[in-house]
């Protein structure tokens, strides 16, 4: 999976993006009320452990 799919399942989760950082933005779970920060690396593979971390505290 790309980092665009990923933000796009996001946004359509409800979570939107608290705030930018230099690699990495903080974007906010209103299923789960966590901030957590999500690497901004565009085209490229999210790795299958950062993808699973990030659903789960996420909540999709």
């Amino acid at each position: 999976m790309k980092y665009r799919q990923l933000y796009a399942e996001l946004i359509a989760a409800g979570c939107y993006v608290v705030r930018n950082g230099g690699n990495h933005d903080m974007w906010f779970s209103p299923i789960t009320g966590n901030t957590w920060p999500i690497p901004r690396h565009g085209s490229h593979e999210v790795p299958k452990g950062t993808e699973s971390k990030i659903r789960k505290v996420m909540g999709i």
